[in-house]
């Protein structure tokens, strides 16, 4: 009955039942994107691979330190759109097709925007980076992100 009654409160605010759920945990790994000029950028990122982990995403983060970010390993490429909602900081979203290299960039994404963002393209995966990183870094179409998953989609 009380959790019942909590749903209910939860609905009433626009929380979301995933938000009531068990928190979702991420794995963590390393990357790099190599920029032009053949530049290098080390991240340390969570993985998001399964289901749960690709819906959540970093909705309901306060901050996402430089240097950091999140992962989407999207098993086998295909049409992506990603949306902001319920997410709380402006993100940079590199997407990138089977090789790990990047196709689009999106800057400076509007925390809470349902706008849908991504390439015509198929893509393997995501990676989203606080905003401001794609700038400051020059990173561009055509740049590759180095890391395993996409060795083995090879």
């Amino acid at each position: 009955m009380l959790r019942a009654f909590a749903a209910v409160i939860f609905v009433l605010l626009g929380v979301s039942a995933a938000a009531m759920a068990e928190p979702v945990t991420f794995g963590a790994s390393r990357l790099e994107v190599v920029a032009g000029g053949g530049k290098r950028h080390a991240f340390a990122v969570e993985m998001a691979v399964t289901p749960d982990q690709l819906s959540q995403g970093l909705m309901f983060r306060r901050d996402l330190p430089a240097g950091t970010g999140m992962l989407f390993d999207f098993g086998s490429p295909r049409q992506v759109s990603m949306w902001m909602k319920n997410t709380l900081i402006p993100l940079d979203m590199l997407f990138m097709e089977r090789s790990g290299r990047v196709i689009h960039v999106e800057e400076y994404a509007v925390p809470g925007s349902l706008q849908p963002r991504g390439p015509a393209e198929p893509v393997l995966g995501v990676l989203e980076l606080p905003a401001g990183t794609a700038r400051r870094l020059d990173l561009k179409p055509g740049d590759r992100v180095v890391h395993p998953m996409f060795e083995r989609a090879r």
